[in-house]
């Protein structure tokens, strides 16, 4: 997976368009195959150049042939894939599951010839003896009770004999072998541990001596009863997560619904496969198997390297399926095309892992052929059933409603965008903002609809030139979260906007990164602190990490600046690093304020105020202050309650007005 999400992206991005088929080829017909509708205009004998005629046809591939008798009968198809695979699924009610004993392996192996030896000579529970253990620390009568023990144990049915108790050196605990009268894997022996465990409770009141049953047997046993437990929860787990996981990729309820029953179709009608051949024994003699109870392992390890295969070939057709759909293709228009896309790749996939599969079955080892021949069958039947038969026909029979979600539904599961169009959105929106950078903006806003849970602002359109001073005025609450709105902290809920040449709402953490904020009297605390202290804080926490080693430094840098440009204005008020913004005049502690938000070399910065604008002269010195600190090529918006009604002095820079309200607000679109 990661060598996919990265090695593969980046050996795509260096070879470039040399994987683009030429123009022509078959590959370009079979690429452009959805497009022979069009028509390519070519000059006729009368020279008319815009006449046209259309375009030649190519030959359909086999997918394209298939799905269309598909499409023509998709309940016929339905009845037929359920039908086959349900019968193919009956022997699976009969599935046994055990560990595999010498019995299993084939007659011409040396541990098989002795497992015989041993079952002719002294019977078949010899080759899987059980042990008993007897916890002897209670009883004050050791060896009578044994024997007793010993005795009840003989007379239970399916035991072929009891052999001597024998006390450990410490006399706690005492063994008793229990030879059974069937093999290891028989289901009598199962049956006959499950009856001396009931035995325990009654042994224990009679002779206080509680008693276990053990052994390789026993713990064989044991082993594939959880095994046997655990196949339900598991399978409710797999396909649990499958519906949530395909319900998200895909935005329905029938697809992912449809691709967990198809999936538990195909793994029944593998189960009941492998039933018939290694347990009952149809064909085992083919295969060089001999017939008796499943490998434990076996149902586990298929059902789950099955769901992943199945899943695979599921989103590899339904996504091309998708992708038609969201641009505008009829039902089954969109399953033609997602289907033709998808099928040569599912079906070079599916017969790889088959033959894969397939290529065990005849010389592997007893309990390999039984897990290969269930996944080849499960392949096949997932693939050329479930997914290329099955699959297209309950599409076609759903039509439109194969893609329904509810709503309430579709705003809890988040949004894997399998189509692409997120990217291609951000790649539209990116070309447009960049087309305003040409254009000299540096915000930029389009219809973009801004608001907190129900309160809604916008639509606003408008634009704010690069390197100027936007002058902000009306009221406070809607001009903060238009602002907040535009640096990507509020979500933008309609529309779009960019800012510095990265786009909303497709990059919001870029444009957040690109907008300073500072507010004129700033925060208590804020005032309470040294001017020197506050620059050498927003230092540290917004610059890079390694830049943290000299914020203080160029704390310094920014306090003589400040410092500087004020004296310049006609300041007579000294300002230190030492300095509190709380003791300052309010022009001088609103370019205090603006030049800690300049500290961050953002290329927009954002001063705002519930107060008009400061100085006894209408603004005039702030601004003029504020047109020597701002650097040339940064963009200031400055909100303040009258700021729209100010007339600004000559500046160096464009001073734009603005309004909220003026920025052609109406109704959302």
């Amino acid at each position: 997976m990661l060598a996919a999400i990265t090695l593969l992206p980046a050996i795509l991005g260096l070879l470039k368009g040399r994987l683009a088929p030429k123009p022509g080829s078959r590959a370009a017909l079979r690429a452009h195959a959805h497009d022979d509708e069009a028509e390519a205009p070519v000059a006729t004998p009368e020279g008319d150049a815009h006449a046209t005629v259309p375009a030649p046809r190519r030959r359909k591939t086999l997918g394209e042939r298939w799905v269309g008798i598909v499409l023509k009968a998709p309940v016929v198809f339905i009845l037929a894939v359920v039908a086959l695979l349900g019968v193919a699924a009956v022997p699976a009610a009969q599935l046994a599951l055990a560990l595999p004993d010498g019995g299993s392996l084939p007659t011409e192996e040396t541990a098989r010839r002795a497992y015989d030896l041993v079952d002719e000579a002294f019977g078949p529970g010899r080759n899987g003896p059980l042990v008993v253990t007897v916890d002897i620390t209670q009883t004050t009568d050791v060896l009578d009770d044994l024997d007793a023990i010993a005795g009840e144990l003989a007379d239970v049915p399916g035991v072929a004999s009891v052999g001597t108790p024998i006390p450990n050196p410490t006399v706690d605990t005492a063994i008793i072998q229990v030879v059974p009268t069937t093999g290891p894997s028989d289901p009598e022996t199962t049956a006959l541990v499950q009856h001396i465990r009931e035995l325990g409770p009654t042994i224990e009141r009679e002779y206080g001596t509680p008693i276990a049953v053990t052994g390789a047997t026993a713990v064989a046993i044991d082993v594939s009863a959880q095994l046997d437990a655990a196949l339900l929860p598991f399978g409710l787990v797999v396909v649990g997560l499958s519906i949530v996981l395909l319900m998200m990729v895909f935005r329905s309820i029938v697809v992912p619904i449809k691709a967990a029953l198809g999936y538990l179709l195909s793994v029944l009608a593998s189960f009941g496969v492998v039933v018939a051949v290694f347990q009952w024994g149809w064909g085992a003699d083919a295969l060089g198997a001999v017939p008796g109870p499943i490998l434990s392992f076996m149902p586990i390890l298929l059902m789950a390297i099955l769901f992943g295969l199945a899943m695979d070939y599921e989103v590899f057709l339904v996504s091309g399926m998708r992708e038609a759909h969201v641009h505008g293709a009829s039902p089954r228009q969109a399953i033609s095309r997602g289907f033709a896309g998808a099928a040569r790749v599912v079906t070079a996939a599916a017969l790889i892992m088959f033959f894969v599969f397939a290529a065990f079955v005849p010389e592997g080892m007893s309990m390999i052929k039984v897990i290969a021949l269930g996944l080849a069958v499960g392949v096949a039947f997932d693939a050329f059933l479930v997914r290329m038969t099955l699959g297209p026909a309950v599409m076609a029979l759903f039509g439109r409603h194969a893609w329904y979600l509810p709503k309430w539904l579709d705003r809890i599961l988040p949004n894997v965008d399998v189509e692409g169009e997120g990217l291609r959105a951000h790649l539209d929106d990116l070309a447009w903002a960049s087309s305003r950078v040409a254009d000299g903006d540096a915000i930029t806003l389009d219809g973009l609809v801004g608001g907190v849970g129900e309160l809604r602002i916008g639509p606003y359109d408008g634009h704010v030139q690069a390197g100027s001073i936007a002058l902000v005025g009306g009221d406070a609450a809607r001009r903060r979260m238009l602002a907040a709105t535009v640096a990507g902290r509020l979500p933008a809920i309609e529309g779009r906007a960019q800012l510095a040449g990265r786009p909303l709402p497709t990059e919001t953490s870029a444009v957040a990164r690109r907008v300073s904020f500072a507010e004129f009297g700033g925060a208590a605390r804020e005032a309470e602190l040294p001017l020197g202290e506050l620059l050498e804080e927003r230092l540290r926490l917004t610059g890079r990490w390694y830049r943290t080693f000299t914020a203080r430094r160029r704390a310094r840098v920014w306090v003589a600046r400040v410092h500087d440009v004020l004296a310049a204005s006609g300041s007579a008020t000294p300002v230190g690093w030492n300095t509190s913004l709380a003791g300052l005049p309010p022009v001088e502690r609103a370019i205090a304020t603006l030049g800690i938000a300049l500290s961050e070399r953002t290329p927009v910065v954002v001063l705002d105020s519930v107060d008009p604008l400061p100085g006894g002269d209408g603004g005039a010195a702030f601004l003029t202050a504020v047109d020597r600190i701002v650097p040339a090529g940064t963009t200031l918006v400055i909100g303040a309650a009258d700021a729209d009604r100010v007339i600004p002095p000559v500046l160096s820079r464009p001073v734009e007005h603005y309004r909220p309200a003026v920025l052609s607000e109406g109704v959302s679109r």
